[in-house]
């Protein structure tokens, strides 16, 4: 066994990128041996050399070079070989380049999904201020004007950078009618087909969030529901305020597998939201978000590569038993997962 090593350019500057190629062959001749070291007279530059010294290990009507050929023509057919070989390689799919300019064109459509989303907040949040005092004296639960704005402001900053397919819209219940909704959560961009639907639930998130400006105090005056993780008392304060929300007509959105997925795999559900459902007797609406965790992943904010989201909405499910309900609601999610994956 032996192991080459080359350099193959990866840009267009002159950085190198080291491969090492390993693979079972018999050894090559002498004369290739003696047909390289000539290679050093040729002016031609190491990398360079390497990449001719696997191709003449390669071919076997080049091992007569020695014999047939005086130096000019040998150094000339030396510099075609290696010119072949970086334009194979600069043209190939599996080339760094191309990689990197899909990389940069997501991080640019991130950038540019960032701007519209932090523009259209500082609008819309002003709206949202403005009518704050009117929602609070007569839809202080629901706050159906917050949420038409948080809709506007998903649906301008969504669709220019995603697309969006609903299926199952049948399944959603009346807008007056509460509910316990509960979706798998793969990404940070599941929020915003959520928002889309245009149903006035209360989200659930940790209070850290609410420190950041406009998008933070927009969560404040929609009424989403704050939760510090790891406490136990912040958690049982959080379940209490959602079936107070529910019984005075409003819904409540959990996601129940508590954190993104890594890797798309369905989480473990808890149980607090089928809790809610149960002790209130709303059904639970189960929704399965497809696409968000490969556009956006967990850890890679920064990049957002296009494609389409698929939103599937389940039908209703009902029950006084919590444990029956997030098993039925967890099976939805997953079926759909594994059918429309």
């Amino acid at each position: 066994m032996e192991v080459l090593s080359c350099f193959t350019p990866y840009s267009s500057s002159s950085s190198l990128h080291h491969v090492s190629f390993k693979f079972m062959r018999s050894p090559p001749k002498p004369s290739t041996y003696s047909a390289v070291a000539r290679m050093n007279t040729c002016g031609l530059p190491k990398k360079s050399l390497v990449i001719a010294r696997l191709q003449l290990d390669r071919r076997t009507d080049f091992i007569g070079l020695n014999n047939g050929m005086n130096l000019q023509k040998q150094c000339q057919l030396l510099r075609n070989i290696v010119v072949r070989s970086e334009l194979a390689g600069a043209g190939s799919h599996s080339a760094a380049y191309p990689t990197a300019e899909f990389q940069l064109g997501s991080k640019i459509r991130g950038l540019c999904f960032y701007v519209v989303a932090s523009l259209s907040a500082v609008v819309l949040f002003v709206l949202m201020a403005v009518g704050h005092p009117l929602v609070m004296l007569f839809d202080r639960h629901r706050r159906t004007w917050h949420h038409l704005i948080a809709k506007i402001w998903a649906s301008i900053t969504g669709y220019p950078f995603l697309s969006v397919e609903f299926e199952g819209l049948e399944n959603l219940p009346a807008p007056n009618t509460p509910a316990v909704y509960v979706s798998n959560h793969q990404s940070f961009l599941d929020i915003y087909p959520l928002l889309i639907l245009g149903r006035t639930f209360k989200f659930i998130s940790k209070t850290s969030i609410f420190l950041f400006p406009i998008i933070g105090w927009a969560m404040y005056l929609l009424g989403t529901i704050p939760l510090k993780r790891m406490d136990s008392r912040s958690q049982l304060d959080c379940l209490k305020r959602c079936i107070d929300l529910v019984k005075k007509g409003a819904s409540v959105f959990f996601f129940p597998e508590g954190t993104r997925s890594k890797d798309g795999a369905l989480g473990t559900f808890k149980k607090g939201a089928f809790s809610v459902a149960a002790k209130t007797g709303v059904p639970v609406v189960p929704i399965t978000l497809i696409g968000t965790g490969s556009l956006m992943p967990v850890g890679k904010e920064a990049s957002l590569h296009s494609g389409v989201v698929k939103v599937v909405i389940h039908k209703p499910i009902e029950g006084n038993n919590p444990d029956i309900l997030c098993e039925k609601a967890r099976n939805s999610i997953a079926d759909a997962l594994s059918h429309r994956g």
